[in-house]
């Protein structure tokens, strides 16, 4: 029997990534390896970034696709490793594909390959229609009653 984790109580206060909670939750659930490994922080209030281990591979090898609310993170080999001799391989060479479900009205805004590190920086631009708007109230002049009542 494994062990589960109970994530429901973040479904209420769910930060940025709409589906964060739901993502955690399944991802507890996978029993698959997590390669490569990746952080997902956020750096001000509606932008975050994923950063993900990818030593090894150079831009060549990376694509990043970005369609409706998924991002596709992959890497293929085109090196000819096959033929090397090794006597110990600790270092992961294997092809990845990582994919993230984005939370509505969230963007890819830019990647850079650095040190090993892949960095995707995403963006959450909420449209005008939907930002919260302050409605003014209005009261009753003071000064037009007293006009009316000196009439």
């Amino acid at each position: 029997m494994r062990n589960t984790i109970d994530f429901s109580p973040l479904y209420h206060s769910a930060i940025g990534f709409d589906r964060m909670a739901s993502l955690l939750d399944s991802v507890a659930r996978d029993s698959k390896p997590s390669y490569p490994p990746y952080n997902i922080e956020q750096v001000e209030e509606n932008q975050y970034r994923i950063t993900m281990a990818v030593a090894g591979f150079t831009e060549d090898e990376l694509e990043i696709t970005s369609e409706q609310n998924s991002l596709v993170i992959s890497g293929r080999h085109q090196g000819d490793s096959e033929n090397r001799n090794y006597l110990h391989r600790g270092i992961a060479n294997r092809d990845f594909e990582r994919k993230f479900q984005l939370a509505e009205h969230v963007k890819v805004v830019s990647a850079k390959l650095e040190n090993g590190l892949l960095h995707v920086a995403l963006e959450r631009e909420i449209p005008e229609a939907m930002k919260p708007r302050k409605i003014a109230i209005e009261g009753v002049d003071s000064g037009a009653l007293l006009e009316k009542d000196a009439a």
